[in-house]
C-alpha cells in the first residue's frame, strides 16, 4: 500500500459524492477533464465513489471537455475550480496572462509518446520527416508532448512534419487505416485504445522524454489565494483517492468507481482493467521520499525551455516558479490514510 464558458461536452459526466451529509450542506465544486475518461482521472472519481470529497464538506462534478485548452479556458471563466491539464498548455496560457497553477503531479512519468503501426519503417522520430502526425486535440497536452519530441529530433514543423487533428478512439484508428496519419500523439490510454481496435502500434518516443511528467492538476492562482481552504479540502481527497487506487488490495472497488464514473468505458471489464494498469503505472512517484503530487522543478525548467524551443511560447516566463506550487503537497500527504 503507498504510505506516503465552455459547457460540458456531449460526454460530460456529473457525479456526486458519497456521504451522510445532504446535498445543501455541502460546497459544489466543478471538475474539468480534457476527455471523458474516468480511468484517467482515476483519483477524483475515487476520491468521489469512496466518500472523500464528502468528507471534506463538497460535492464535485466532473465535466468532459476537449483537451487542455479547453480546461484553461474553463478555469480562467470560473465555469470550473479544478482541471487536469497539461504542465505545457499551463505554461503557454501563463505566458498569453492566464493565471494558472499546477498543483498536484498525478501523471509523474510521461503520459504520452508518439506512436507508429507496428509494422511500419519508422524507428525513431526523425524518420518522420515528411509525414502527417495525428493529434487527439488541436491544442492538448499530447500536441505540446509530441513538438518538444520532433524538435528535439531536428524536425521544423510545417516544413518536416505537420500535426492534422484526428480525434481520438475510433476516429484515429480510422485515420491510420485510410493512410491519413503515418504516426500519432497518444496517451496511454490512445495507445491502448489503437491497439484493442486493431491497430496494433509501437511507442518510438526517446526514452529521455519520459521525465517530462504529464497532466495534473490545476486551478487558478486566485483560487489560491482567495480561496485556499478549498485547495486544501479538495486536494487532500484527491491525494487519498490517488492512494487508495494505487494500493492492490483496492483494485476491483476503484474499477467499480471508475465504470460509475463512466460506464460505457467500463463495458469491457477486462479491457478497462489493463487501461487503468498502464495509466496507474504512470502516477506512481519517481521520488516516493517526496510524496505524492510532488512536481521537480528542474523538470519545469526543461518543458519551459522545450516551449520555447518549439515556439509554444515566445520566451521564458518572468517567474516560472508561479506556475505551479508544492506548498500543500506535504500536507496532502499526511492526510493520507
Amino acid at each position: 500500500m503507498w504510505t506516503r464558458g465552455l459547457k460540458a461536452a456531449a460526454f460530460g459526466v456529473a457525479a456526486l459524492s458519497a456521504g451522510a451529509l445532504a446535498a445543501q450542506d455541502l460546497t459544489q465544486v466543478t471538475f474539468v477533464q480534457p476527455s471523458p475518461s474516468a480511468i484517467n482521472s482515476f483519483p477524483v472519481f475515487v476520491a468521489i465513489g469512496e466518500g472523500y470529497f464528502a468528507d471534506e464538506g463538497l460535492e464535485v462534478r466532473v465535466e468532459s471537455i476537449n483537451g487542455s485548452g479547453a480546461v484553461l479556458q474553463a478555469l480562467a471563466a470560473g465555469q470550473a475550480e479544478f482541471g487536469r491539464p497539461g504542465p505545457g498548455p499551463v505554461l503557454a496560457a501563463r505566458s498569453r496572462g492566464v493565471d494558472a497553477v499546477f498543483i498536484y503531479n498525478v501523471a509523474a512519468r510521461t503520459n504520452f509518446g508518439i506512436v507508429v503501426e507496428e509494422g511500419s519503417d519508422f524507428q525513431t522520430p526523425a524518420d518522420l520527416k515528411g509525414t502527417v502526425v495525428g493529434t487527439g486535440t488541436a491544442d492538448g497536452a499530447e500536441v505540446g508532448f509530441a513538438r518538444n519530441v520532433l524538435s528535439g529530433s531536428g524536425l521544423t514543423e510545417g516544413e518536416d512534419f505537420t500535426f492534422l487533428t484526428v480525434g481520438d478512439g475510433g476516429p484515429a484508428t480510422a485515420a491510420f487505416s485510410r493512410g491519413d496519419i503515418s504516426a500519432y500523439a497518444a496517451s496511454t490510454a490512445d495507445a491502448a485504445i489503437l491497439n484493442q481496435r486493431g491497430v496494433k502500434v509501437r511507442d518510438i518516443t526517446p526514452s529521455e522524454f519520459a521525465r517530462f511528467f504529464g497532466n495534473g492538476l490545476a486551478t487558478m492562482g486566485e483560487t489560491i489565494r482567495e480561496r485556499p481552504e478549498l485547495v486544501e479540502a479538495f486536494g487532500r481527497a484527491f491525494a487519498r483517492g490517488h492512494a487508495f487506487a494505487l494500493d492492490d488490495a483496492n483494485r476491483e472497488t476503484v474499477l467499480a468507481h471508475l465504470k460509475a464514473g463512466n460506464p460505457q468505458e467500463g463495458e469491457d471489464a477486462d479491457f478497462a482493467s489493463a487501461l487503468f494498469t498502464a495509466v496507474r503505472s504512470k502516477t506512481f512517484p519517481i521520488d516516493p521520499s517526496q510524496g505524492l503530487g510532488y512536481q521537480p522543478p528542474e523538470v519545469w525548467e526543461e518543458w519551459q525551455a522545450a516551449q520555447v524551443a518549439n515556439g509554444e511560447m515566445a520566451a521564458p516566463l518572468d517567474d516560472l516558479s508561479a506556475a505551479f506550487t508544492n506548498a500543500f503537497v506535504p500536507a496532502w500527504n499526511a492526510g493520507i490514510n
